[in-house]
């Protein structure tokens, strides 16, 4: 648990150094790109592209650096909103929070755990969907739902099993599942994947819980 947790934190602290410094850069570049279509004349399709991808950027940087610079802040629902409008799957894949109590305010290590599980539900719902939550701050269930949904496979294993998890650290297309478990080994946030009825095609919820 103790090497676990040295490596997560040095990836946490050179995710959190790297965002920090690319988001300065392209701030900078949104902000010359914003002036550039505020201007009388009419910004040319090159420059309204840009400045949309720039924003776009801007919003995945934020979204990275909460999920995998190590816990900050504890996070309300408005802000969890927020940094999901980053998540590279936001325009096929809604996130429904109304199973939470409206003033819900997520504990730092609960909210980083919860923004893995989000990133991963992009490959859990290749062709878009929902994701539904509910339960209490230090008891989350997260049901996912829409077309082909479905946990990674060998998910489960890693849950249970931090030597799977390090097994399955094969490439970087598949990093987002073993890294969740990982992170949630080392924070001591447990995840489950739980069995019994489902809606029909539906896989099964999982729960976060913390001590």
């Amino acid at each position: 648990m103790a090497r676990i947790s040295e490596c997560l934190r040095l990836a946490e602290l050179t995710c959190a150094r790297l965002c920090h410094d690319l988001s300065g850069l392209l701030g900078t570049i949104g902000g010359a790109l914003e002036l550039a279509t505020d201007g009388d004349q009419e910004a040319s399709e090159e420059v309204t592209l840009a400045a949309d991808a720039a924003r776009e950027l801007i919003t995945r940087l934020r979204l990275y650096r909460a999920a995998w610079g190590g816990p900050g802040e504890p996070l309300s629902l408005p802000a969890l909103h927020d940094l999901l409008e980053g998540l590279p799957q936001a325009r096929s894949v809604t996130v429904e929070t109304h199973g939470l109590p409206p003033d819900t305010v997520l504990p730092p290590v609960v909210a980083v755990i919860l923004l893995n599980l989000l990133l991963l539900v992009g490959s859990c719902l290749p062709r878009g969907g929902r994701v539904v939550l509910a339960g209490a701050p230090n008891d989350l269930f997260l049901r996912i739902l829409g077309p082909n949904a479905a946990w990674p496979a060998g998910f489960a294993a890693c849950l249970v099993d931090e030597d799977a998890a390090m097994a399955a650290l094969s490439t970087a297309r598949a990093l987002q599942m073993p890294l969740t478990a990982l992170m949630a080994h080392g924070h001591g946030v447990r995840l489950s994947i739980l069995m019994g009825p489902t809606p029909a095609g539906a896989p099964p919820p999982l729960r976060l819980e913390t001590a």
